[in-house]
């Protein structure tokens, strides 16, 4: 068979399958838009330790470390770049706004509304396919970096941001018992955006990494008790 099948991409492929079950149980309707959340957050724990996996096999081929990089953005696309504006969607269809565009067919601003926010989630995966392909082309460029000034940087907001601020955006939206579905797609504008913005953003180094799992894992528990109390 083509592919790696080692244990330095089975995270990487764990992650994926995450994040495409997350996809189907939002857009089909078969759960609640937050529990394409839970598959959210586990394609980020997942996408947060891959890297450091397969950094511990020594002796990795060029073909398997240019596979883990290639691997690892398509699953990133799925899961952070699809997921996500799946997940509006979803939240549009619970909150009744595609009932109110029925009862108001007769109103072009309904309309206008719904176009609006299919176009944002439209772009946002749009500008996470630009900054994976963009991360990806200068990969050479970036180690070159590294090497010179001995610390690495992001240049834009990295897309697995999204496993932390979306999640935070839906539990918010549960305890002030408000629809907050248009300030989400909002949320995925500015995301988006930035996303393909022309900055430095510093790699967190370790302190910062426990502190982010530590963030994601409060998220995490409180998208649980919505889920199951």
């Amino acid at each position: 068979m083509i592919g790696v099948y080692d244990y330095t991409v089975v995270l990487t492929y764990l992650s994926a399958i995450s994040g495409v079950v997350g996809i189907i149980i939002t857009m089909t309707g078969i759960g609640h838009p937050y529990c394409g959340t839970f598959f959210l957050m586990i394609s980020g724990l997942l996408d947060g330790l891959d890297g450091r996996v397969a950094r511990t096999k020594k002796d990795r081929t060029d073909i398997e470390k240019e596979f883990g990089i290639q691997i690892d953005s398509l699953a990133d696309l799925i899961c952070f770049g699809v997921l996500p504006p799946s997940i509006g969607m979803a939240q549009i269809r619970v909150s009744g706004i595609l009932t109110d565009l029925g009862r108001n067919a007769d109103k072009p601003d309904h309309y206008a509304l719904v176009l609006l926010l299919i176009s944002i989630a439209v772009f946002y995966v749009l500008a996470a396919l630009i900054r994976l392909a963009y991360f990806n082309s200068t990969e050479e460029e970036r180690a070159k970096e590294v090497t010179e000034k001995g610390r690495a940087y992001f240049t834009g907001l990295p897309v697995t941001t999204a496993a932390l601020i979306f999640p935070l955006t839906l539990v918010i939206h549960w305890y002030v018992e408000a629809d907050l579905t248009i300030f989400y797609f909002w949320i995925l504008f500015i995301i988006a955006i930035l996303f393909i913005g022309n900055f430095k953003v510093p790699k967190p180094n370790k302190k910062q990494f426990v502190v982010l799992l530590f963030i994601g894992l409060m998220e995490f528990i409180g998208t649980l008790l919505i889920l199951f109390y």
